[in-house]
């Protein structure tokens, strides 16, 4: 039963109990007021009186019950009541009321009590109302994964680290012999998407041994010493099912570094990950527990957790080269019908920066879209479709605009396209189109180079710079004013300029440092905003002067764009009169994805 629709269930019968419990009140006999009493007595319409303290039940001839509170210090109602007949019978004094009372509770009590008892069983031992201190953690136990080191492509290196701890868990005396120690813990880190999670999959199905999988977040409670004892539930879980491991997913949000915290819960995270250091440092000598996390923000961890003894290891998980992506996209093939028109390869060379959840979502929308269009197989339409689909936030679409913004739209995107090839040379063109995708009223597409960059030298940033300011310099020398549709390239520049100057040192004034916003003052603050502005303006009149040199290829491209809407890079280039370059039909990222991978 879900768990909302049994507390549901719960809350109904709760309800019920309570309303049940009124009856006992709603039976109670009819108070008479004692004056009325009395001249019922006189008339002899009484039979029975039962006095208990003050309170007075009365039994009369007809049948009917009678209930009197009798005035403190009333001596005379006794030898009235003989008087006249009434047979008189004191009991001791009680306290109905309470009892009464009791007894309403009773039933809700037994029902909450049920609901609390069936909650526990439900939970199956973890997550119930009085589970919370129980560990949260999945068991898988040996030979319950799905998932091997075999089906993780791309990732070679960190492959051959784990299949280390493989081989000791499975022979321990063979490392034990040379007096090997295996890590206590392995932290997997990187940028989302890159698989770690995939990983500790494939390390569950690859190991036979059980596997314990949580996520930190299954230990952040508001109360005080819950997140602690279920750490403590957790390790000994594991301890009795060694040799295992145990997976802990976002540990980020379980081992922030401690004394940064502001608020309530700070007591609580602490007392946290104290008890999670306590327990990995704990470990005795061949106890095998193995402690696998995994994070996308590694700067942010304790460092007492990070030191030798509790995680040895540390692995960065990177986004995959070109041979990488190439045995990535041969793994999500697998259950795709694909036309022999598609070359992996190819796809590979033209998505660099690409991690392994976006070329699956890739060939997942080359699926969908041969489905949409009724084709037997995936073909390299669909592909490149799906990756322009990818990179552009969506499929082009038509809207009735006006036309002065498809003059200016059009201006735009040529400025882009012209600074483009002057900057990166001719055949690095692909595609340039004044179709709106997603929130782009257009877009411009290149190819990157032949060798991905890893390491962007100042001329290359600047270049970047020059090319995401040229299409507000079109429109500024062909139209006399920028708009509001830079606004994306102007961020985007932005973040550049100020990896530029805080991160990589590039700015001769403030030298080769590294300046972090959350720790810098005031002064170097403005020093390095000022130092931003500077790069960007800079970029602004280097994309203003190329382009006003080259103004006749600038006007014919963009009128080609409002004629035609989408040119392809070797039609572009023959307008700007540049030697043509690739094969048009190839879609690549556009410069979004260079400036995600500086």
């Amino acid at each position: 039963m879900p768990a909302v629709v049994r507390w549901w269930a719960g809350a109904v019968l709760l309800i019920a109990a309570m309303l049940l419990g009124r009856p006992a009140a709603a039976q109670e006999v009819q108070e008479a007021p004692y004056s009325q009493f009395v001249q019922d007595v006189q008339a002899r319409r009484v039979a029975h009186a039962r006095i208990s303290g003050q309170r007075l039940e009365a039994a009369y001839r007809d049948g009917a019950a009678k209930v009197v509170i009798l005035p403190p210090g009333d001596v005379r109602l006794p030898g009235l009541l003989m008087q006249y007949g009434v047979r008189v019978e004191y009991i001791r004094q009680a306290d109905p009321v309470a009892f009464r009372t009791l007894l309403r509770l009773v039933p809700p009590l037994l029902i909450l009590g049920a609901i609390l008892w069936l909650s526990r069983r439900s939970a199956g031992g973890s997550g119930g109302l009085l589970t919370m201190e129980q560990s949260p953690a999945r068991l898988f136990r040996a030979g319950e994964g799905s998932v091997t080191l075999a089906d993780v492509a791309g990732l070679d290196e960190v492959k051959a680290e784990l299949q280390e701890v493989v081989d000791f868990l499975r022979e321990p005396e063979r490392y034990a012999a040379l007096g090997a120690r295996i890590p206590r813990g392995i932290l997997l880190s990187g940028p989302p998407g890159t698989g770690k999670t995939l990983l500790a999959r494939a390390l569950a199905g690859e190991a036979d041994v059980p596997f314990f999988s949580a996520s930190g977040s299954d230990f952040v409670e508001m109360f005080a010493g819950t997140g602690a004892a279920r750490v403590r539930a957790l390790f000994a879980r594991a301890r009795e099912s060694a040799p295992c491991i145990v997976f802990i997913d976002e540990i980020d949000a379980l081992a922030r570094r401690r004394g940064v915290s502001v608020g309530g819960g700070a007591e609580e995270r602490e007392q946290t990950i104290n008890q999670l250091l306590v327990e990995m440092d704990g470990f005795e000598g061949g106890d095998g527990v193995l402690v696998v996390a995994a994070t996308n923000r590694p700067d942010v961890l304790d460092p007492a957790i990070l030191r030798p003894g509790r995680f040895d290891r540390h692995l960065t998980v990177d986004p995959p080269d070109r041979k990488g992506r190439e045995q990535i996209l041969a793994v999500h093939a697998r259950a795709k019908r694909l036309s022999q028109t598609v070359a992996l390869a190819e796809v590979a060379r033209l998505t660099p920066g690409f991690t392994g959840a976006d070329l699956a979502n890739l060939l997942n929308e080359a699926a969908l879209l041969a489905v949409r269009a009724g084709e037997r197989e995936i073909g390299w339409s669909q592909v490149a479709m799906a990756l322009e689909r990818v990179v552009s936030g969506g499929p082009p679409r038509r809207v009735r605009g006006a036309a002065a913004d498809r003059v200016r739209a059009a201006y735009h995107e040529a400025g882009h396209a012209l600074a483009g090839v002057c900057l990166r040379g001719p055949g690095r063109l692909v595609r340039v189109s004044v179709l709106p995708h997603g929130r782009a009223l257009g877009h411009t597409l290149f190819r990157d180079d032949d060798e991905e960059r890893y390491l962007h030298s100042r001329r290359h940033a600047l270049d970047r710079l020059t090319e995401l300011m040229a299409g507000r310099a079109a429109e500024e020398l062909a139209l006399g004013e920028p708009s509001a549709g830079a606004a994306d390239d102007l961020e985007r520049a932005t973040r550049l300029a100020r990896a530029m100057v805080t991160r990589w040192g590039m700015d001769p004034e403030i030298g080769p440092v590294r300046l972090r916003h959350e720790v810098e003052g005031e002064e170097s603050q403005r020093q390095a905003d000022r130092a931003m502005r500077a790069l960007v303006e800079e970029a602004g009149r280097a994309a203003r002067a190329l382009l006003e040199a080259r103004m006749p290829a600038l006007e014919r491209l963009a009128a080609a764009l409002l004629e035609r809407e989408r040119l392809e890079g070797e039609e572009a280039e023959a307008l700007l009169e540049l030697t043509p370059g690739a094969n048009p039909s190839i879609i690549v990222a556009n410069t979004s994805r260079d400036e995600g991978n500086q």
